[in-house]
């Protein structure tokens, strides 16, 4: 009798969720349009990081028609409204970033952007060249659908808009480690937290997920090497902080390539840039070499910080000079860390959303997102929708952060359809 029951529940329970996807499906297709105006209004006015004031506005006036409780200026710009149900149950968070970047577009759209903004003291065009437009559209549509349902939920949601993203101005601080700084995990607790991001790489109408690391760690880092200045033709009377800076590139490329297991994950140590001396036959007193640290494992990451301070040292002592390695430069963000037994609780929902052809394991990449400090603190979950068209090869697909960029509206229903069923089924399952 017993196991009787408990087949008379589950068959329930499946019917219960079948009937909520379909519910889903037909709201998702009934507010399609809208998320397509939305995204093309919030594409056409791009605003930087930490002056998102008129996005903030645009988001605000819509999640308050929903009837939300809404609070806004979180992180300078942020705005975070919640949805209470009323019903007992977990909070669930959901997260979309809002900034632009100082990219020109060169785009053949009717809805590209044609704006400017200020950044470091210039004038800069802005666009939406990473899809954070597409992300706050797809926010808006689960946030309607998810009001819509109140009565169907257990529990709280959160919607959080998130400014700066793609990092604070210079001498400004920003993005989501200020927003869980000031609380926003907080009043109400978030017991779990779910996000996405728009790929012009991925088919759309595909969602790619990795379990555990999934993108790297960013560490920024700059190293002053100082010497003894001299004249280019008598090197000898000279400490070179040019050549002591070469051999300083040279071994810090081992680091990865001799001293870090990657079979396991990747890692890269980059310098970006190299700066000193103002004339041929003038060896200067000082170089600074400025790059990045990319890990996706806790050990990896504290290995090269050790490896980063022994190589600098040792090769400045060896060569008479002194060496300042500053590491952090001025941000870091951790690994984004996708709990790996909420990847396996959710699995189900987003093959379910997508299709199970169309749920792929991905690799995790070397690009960083600032979704890691959320996932600090509370399991979390991000994933990528697929933006490319499916007539374009991925090969000429154009990358992120590129004036080419571009990701189809077609795109979008599905990330709307993923972020309303992973906040249904995570309050149903945590009965």
């Amino acid at each position: 009798m017993r196991k009787q029951l408990f087949g008379v529940s589950l068959a329930l329970a499946f019917s219960s969720c079948s009937l909520a996807a379909t519910n889903v499906d037909t709201m998702a297709d009934n507010i399609e349009a809208d998320v397509i105006k939305w995204r093309h209004h919030l594409h056409q006015h791009p605003e930087l990081s930490n002056r998102e004031f008129e996005t903030a506005r645009y988001v605000e006036t819509y999640l308050r028609s929903l009837g939300l409780e809404v609070e806004t200026g979180v992180a300078k710009t942020g705005v975070v409204a919640i949805l209470d149900s009323g019903n007992p149950g977990p909070v669930v968070a959901l997260r979309a970033d809002m900034d632009g970047l100082p990219v020109p577009e060169e785009n053949d759209l009717p809805w590209r952007s044609q704006v400017t903004g200020e950044y470091d003291g210039k004038t800069v065009p802005v666009m939406h060249a990473c899809g954070h437009d597409t992300h706050m559209a797809m926010l808006m549509g689960a946030a309607k659908i998810l009001s819509d349902m109140k009565s169907e939920l257990k529990g709280k949601v959160k919607f959080i808009f998130q400014p700066a993203e793609e990092g604070a101005p210079p001498g400004e601080v920003g993005g989501a480690e200020i927003m869980v700084k000031e609380g926003v995990l907080k009043g109400p607790d978030v017991d779990v937290i779910f996000g996405l991001h728009i790929s012009a790489n991925l088919d759309v109408n595909k969602v790619s997920y990795k379990p555990g690391g999934a993108m790297a760690a960013v560490d920024p880092f700059k190293i002053v090497i100082k010497g003894k200045q001299a004249h280019g033709a008598y090197p000898w009377k000279s400490v070179d902080p040019v050549v002591t800076a070469a051999q300083m590139v040279m071994s810090l490329q081992t680091i990865v390539s001799r001293e870090i297991k990657l079979i396991d994950d990747a890692a890269v140590v980059s310098v970006g840039s190299i700066h000193g001396g103002n004339r041929s036959n003038i060896i200067p007193r000082e170089v600074e070499l400025v790059g990045t640290i990319r890990t996706l494992d806790k050990k990896a990451r504290e290995h090269v910080y050790e490896a980063m301070a022994r190589k600098v040292k040792g090769i400045a002592d060896s060569m008479g000079a002194s060496a300042e390695l500053i590491l952090p430069l001025d941000y870091s963000y951790p690994i984004t860390y996708n709990d790996p037994e909420l990847t396996a609780k959710m699995l189900p929902t987003l093959q379910r959303t997508a299709g199970e052809d169309k749920a792929v394991l991905a690799k995790a990449v070397t690009g960083a997102e600032d979704f890691s400090f959320y996932q600090e603190k509370v399991p979390g979950l991000f994933l990528w929708v697929g933006g490319k068209p499916l007539d374009v090869p991925e090969e000429a697909s154009p990358a992120h952060h590129t004036p080419e960029f571009y990701v189809d509206d077609e795109g979008m229903k599905l990330g709307v359809k993923l972020l309303t069923n992973l906040t249904l089924d995570y309050m149903n399952q945590a009965d």
